[in-house]
């Protein structure tokens, strides 16, 4: 999420989960926005030591600002580009409570992994509950037959991030 109005435990998470991702050796594929708890992630992962890549569309740079400071941006045209991209250079797909755009992109990532156009795993970090509307809408499709049984290995629901991180080390 790019947005200003968060509660100070949002930042906090999301600065927690940047600094997880340099202490673990891993590289940050994000949206590019300075601000809210992407710039919040990005500026704690680059702290820790992680090669940082963001991407972000030109026309949301005068309203997201870029911060070429925390490592290698890249401008493109689309939000579809923007996630095309990420799609490509990230090796997994993460989601801390996040806004529309959040839910728009992870979908997207677990749509494209029961499709098969790619086999990268995709986590929702559930700290707060913050996805409990969306794992209960996954329960109830799966209920009802129109989301396909053994969703799981597309979408992994993970309670904090000591559970994600130990999931994503133990490769």
């Amino acid at each position: 999420s790019a947005s200003r109005n968060l509660g100070e435990q949002y930042l906090e998470h999301a600065r927690a989960f940047g600094d997880r991702v340099g202490r673990a050796g891993f590289r940050l594929v994000y949206g590019g926005s300075t601000r809210g708890l992407m710039g919040a992630a990005a500026q704690a992962a680059h702290d820790a030591g992680a090669p940082v890549l963001g991407f972000i569309p030109d026309f949301l740079i005068n309203r997201e600002g870029i911060n070429t400071s925390v490592g290698e941006m890249i401008v493109v045209q689309t939000l579809a580009e923007r996630k095309a991209r990420m799609a490509e250079a990230a090796d997994a797909f993460v989601a801390i409570p996040g806004g529309i755009g959040t839910l728009d992109e992870i979908t997207e990532m677990i749509t494209w992994n029961e499709l098969g156009v790619h086999t990268k795993p995709v986590y929702l970090v559930n700290t707060f509950g913050f996805w409990e509307p969306i794992v209960e809408f996954f329960r109830r499709g799966r209920e009802i037959g129109v989301i396909r049984p053994g969703f799981e290995r597309h979408c992994r629901v993970v309670a904090d991030l000591d559970e994600l991180f130990a999931q994503l080390t133990a490769k």
